[in-house]
């Protein structure tokens, strides 16, 4: 499997997801905008809070093309944050209290200058969170040593597992999939992750295989406890669960199973302001593989750069960034449905 942007598909482009996300959703199904919504909650124009996190894309490579994927990640995708980039985010981070750096990709360990990178954010004391799919630990000899580096270096492990069974996750994920990320897993918890009173955290993401909403993340939690325990013996810190935001692979996956029209009004029917009022772009500047700001990952994937004279690491100022309003569109309503998500699971 290629990613879109490899087979020349119209929904590698961000200018012509947004033409699709606004035409099907306001013209067609006569949804309102999602501004529309936030007005009503009076939380029009979203204003950010003071940046917690400061989430890096080192690129979008990957060993795995999965079916959902709102980056259109994969071994064909080239783009990878370079050192000097880097040391951009290095340099920012230097002028700013922002507490924790999540990295993530595509595979984020696939950049060549992933580990230098960790290194010298753990050096300047930050708190460090890795987006890992897990069986990049296995893909590779030169990557079976990543657990104890980041033991090493107190790292935050967040790892995706659709399932805590093989059909599920490989239907989404690629066969074998399930057990690899066993594998990992286990390698993980054999240095200490997981397990209590060691302070290494080890955090899973479920999301949706299908065109509908994630249950309660509590009950969802308890499921892949208990059964992750049973089956493999496997603990963990906490469950995350996700909503699929229609972006890239997950909004082409929805047009060409006819899911699109039905998700999507579950979507908008769903809103809570609540959950809208604690999304993460909030209290996120999101990093491009390039060095360009964005409020989120999923606004970065859409090109929807920062509302502000800041659009660029080179020209980083906290101050100024703080004055912007958050940039929203239609892919939003992800986002605030329900029980709401977030790269830390639910807001609400």
């Amino acid at each position: 499997m290629k990613s879109l942007k490899a087979t020349g598909h119209q929904l590698a482009e961000p200018a012509f997801q947004l033409t699709v996300l606004r035409q099907e959703v306001v013209d067609t199904l006569h949804l309102p905008f999602f501004h529309e919504k936030l007005r009503e909650a009076s939380l029009f124009p979203l204003a950010p809070v003071a940046p917690a996190v400061l989430q890096v894309n080192v690129g979008k490579m990957c060993n795995q093309v999965c079916k959902h994927c709102h980056v259109d990640a994969g071994p064909d995708r080239k783009e990878i944050m370079t050192r000097a980039t880097m040391q951009l985010c290095l340099d920012a981070l230097a002028q700013a209290d922002i507490p924790t750096v999540d990295l993530t990709g595509g595979a984020p360990e696939m950049n060549p200058d992933f580990r230098w990178f960790v290194e010298q954010l753990h050096a300047l004391g930050r708190h460090i969170i890795v987006r890992c799919n897990l069986t990049i630990i296995v893909a590779n000899k030169k990557y079976h040593d990543l657990p104890e580096f980041f033991k090493a270096h107190g790292v935050e492990m967040v790892s995706s597992l659709p399932f805590y069974t093989a059909a599920k996750t490989d239907s989404q994920r690629g066969d074998g999939v399930f057990d690899d990320s066993i594998r990992a897993l286990k390698m993980l918890n054999a240095v200490g992750y997981g397990q209590e009173g060691t302070g290494l955290v080890l955090n899973l993401v479920y999301n949706p295989a299908g065109a509908f909403l994630p249950g309660s993340q509590k009950g969802l939690q308890e499921q892949f406890k208990r059964m992750l325990f049973k089956d493999h013996g496997i603990v963990f810190n906490s469950l995350f669960a996700i909503t699929n935001i229609p972006v890239s692979r997950y909004l082409d996956y929805l047009i060409e199973s006819g899911n699109y029209a039905g998700y999507m009004e579950k979507l908008v029917n769903a809103f809570n302001p609540v959950a809208a009022a604690g999304v993460m772009c909030r209290n996120t500047i999101s990093v491009s593989w390039d060095g360009y700001l964005y409020d989120c990952d999923f606004n970065q994937m859409l090109d929807l750069k920062v509302a502000s004279p800041v659009r660029h690491l080179r020209d980083f100022d906290a101050a100024t960034l703080a004055e912007r309003a958050v940039v929203v569109n239609q892919h939003c309503y992800g986002c605030t449905a329900g029980s709401g998500s977030s790269c830390g699971g639910t807001t609400a």
